[in-house]
């Protein structure tokens, strides 16, 4: 018995002695050069707490005290972040009543306007008569400091790409009509000049496939696939195997849960590149948070392998992007 259960311990440690050689980050050589594209979500903005977030918190009315006067998803905020160094520029889209894209977060203009109801409600000329800097305050309603700033700042998705035809542009579709995938196509129909701002799109399933079926090149995912990649590759991926959900997409990683993924960093990048993706970092992920966390101080940029090589999301492009240049 004792000898059987030696040799049945023996084998266990042998196995996982190969599981682990097999899945060693150091079996594949960091890139001489890495290279890291940041991903600006919202623009520059004023960020916000995350603790207890819902799909529906105000998140306009938990705001720090401001550092700056810049407004998410705003024209000057989108400029400043390329100015800031982004590579490319996340924003937020609704159809209007009257056929046009508006390019805001919340799925209702009570939270950031003075206005009601919700916000593929109204026509676009309506929405650029409110202030979208109305409800921002960082003292619990004592003040309101961005008020009266953002009149007639929600823009139009072609006002965007006409004032910054040389970005580059990620698109959140809040909705899931598939005919915003169609609205999207056809704009860029119209305008061959801004295909190359648009670099990709995600949210709703059904418009974000739909924009993929008809603009090549488009670079799409979905959020069940993001949870199927990581999901299977942590359960099989040991054994080399990639995931269907893993292929030819980005796949989004947050940076808490990164070290856990087999052959992290530079197999598992590795592994996603021969499967024709890409990798997205994230901020850390906390259990209930509906959104998307970024990468947003340079203690959480400094979690970042040096050979790290792929997108980085930040909603602080204008602290992240300084400090990566220094280095």
């Amino acid at each position: 018995m004792r000898r059987w259960l030696g040799r049945t311990l023996l084998a266990l440690l042998v196995l996982a002695a190969g599981i682990y050689v097999f899945n060693a980050s150091w079996r594949v050589s960091p890139p001489s050069d890495p290279q890291i594209t940041l991903i600006a979500h919202r623009g520059v903005h004023q960020t916000f707490d995350r603790s207890g977030l819902e799909n529906d918190t105000c998140t306009a009315e938990r705001i720090g005290p401001p550092e700056h006067g810049f407004i998410e998803n705003t024209i000057p905020s989108m400029q400043a972040a390329f100015a800031a160094g982004a590579d490319i520029v996340e924003l937020d889209v609704h159809s209007t009543t009257d056929g046009q894209l508006a390019v805001l977060h919340d799925w209702t203009i009570d939270c950031r306007t003075e206005g009601t109801g919700e916000t593929r409600s109204h026509e676009m000329a309506y929405l650029k008569s409110l202030d979208v800097g109305y409800g921002y305050t960082a003292d619990g309603g004592a003040s309101y400091p961005l008020r009266g700033t953002g009149v007639g700042q929600i823009p139009e998705l072609k006002e965007v790409l006409s004032a910054m035809p040389d970005g580059r542009f990620l698109i959140n579709f809040k909705s899931r009509e598939a005919r915003e995938g169609d609205m999207l196509a056809r704009v860029l129909s119209d305008n061959p000049e801004w295909r190359q701002a648009v670099w990709g799109a995600y949210g709703g399933d059904e418009p974000t496939y739909r924009a993929a079926n008809q603009i090549d090149g488009l670079a799409v995912w979905s959020r069940r696939g993001l949870v199927d990649c990581l999901v299977q590759y942590g359960g099989l991926g040991w054994t080399g195997y990639m995931p269907q959900a893993c292929r030819n997409t980005k796949v989004m990683v947050p940076l808490n849960v990164a070290p856990w993924l087999w052959g992290w960093p530079n197999l598992f990048l590795e592994r996603m590149r021969n499967a024709g993706s890409e990798v997205i970092l994230l901020g850390p992920y906390e259990s209930g948070d509906p959104g998307a966390a970024g990468i947003d101080t340079v203690e959480q940029l400094a979690q970042l392998p040096t050979s790290f090589d792929g997108y980085l999301w930040t909603n602080k492009i204008e602290i992240i992007a300084p400090v990566l240049t220094a280095q």
